[in-house]
């Protein structure tokens, strides 16, 4: 018993340690997503103004973004409707649709406490990872709900795993002028490319990137 103490914690140790590393290199390969000139995107959406503001970042890509994945929480009424009359718009010159639409858990729902949104949180984390898997999009691309978060820890868990590196691109909200948001503020540290729309928020968070106005 004395000897395999120090075994098992050696070998947890290890195991840690070998996480910790990979977790490092993925976030900081320099992988480039896309194959023959598209990349597969995903779109978390988010009900109310959410969705607008990502609905306008879309409609300034290329056509070279296809197909586009949009997830939004099971609850959420308003978003997919906004999405479906944005594709409708869009001139693609294909007879099928190049976008599907996921739903998965809302991870907090307004009003709801924070003790308790841990758990709807983690229960969402489950469903968005085989989501995720399956989909194994090149871009994430969020900008606030609550519903990006196991979006975007799922597609971290990827790149751990060796399965595909996601590059995560974070637009904070237009409403968000001198704090971020509680998903910012948890992405700040994760996301491959992390843009604010106001310069107080890059003097607050130097390893934002400020591009004006967006939306």
């Amino acid at each position: 018993m004395g000897v395999l103490l120090p075994l098992v914690a050696g070998s947890l140790l290890t195991l840690l340690l070998v996480v910790v590393a990979r977790t490092w290199l993925v976030l900081r390969r320099p992988d480039r997503p896309g194959r023959k000139g598209h990349v597969s995107l995903l779109v978390v959406a988010g009900s109310g103004g959410h969705t607008t503001e990502i609905l306008r970042l879309l409609s300034s890509l290329t056509k070279s973004y296809s197909p586009t994945h949009y997830v939004l929480a099971e609850t959420d009424k308003m978003s997919e409707d906004k999405i479906c009359s944005f594709e409708a718009r869009k001139d693609n010159g294909s007879a099928t649709p190049l976008y599907t639409i996921h739903r998965i858990p809302r991870s907090r729902e307004v009003r709801q406490s924070w003790s308790s949104s841990v758990i709807t949180t983690f229960q969402s984390f489950l469903y968005a990872i085989p989501l995720t898997s399956r989909l194994k999009p090149d871009l994430i691309l969020c900008n606030g709900p609550g519903t990006c978060i196991p979006v975007c820890f799922s597609a971290l868990l990827l790149g751990i795993l060796g399965i595909k590196k996601v590059l995560i691109v974070y637009v904070e909200s237009i409403c968000r002028v001198e704090s971020l948001s509680l998903s910012g503020k948890l992405l700040y540290y994760f996301a491959d490319y992390f843009i604010v729309q106001w310069p107080f928020l890059k003097d607050k968070y130097p390893n934002s990137i400020y591009l004006g106005r967006l939306v």
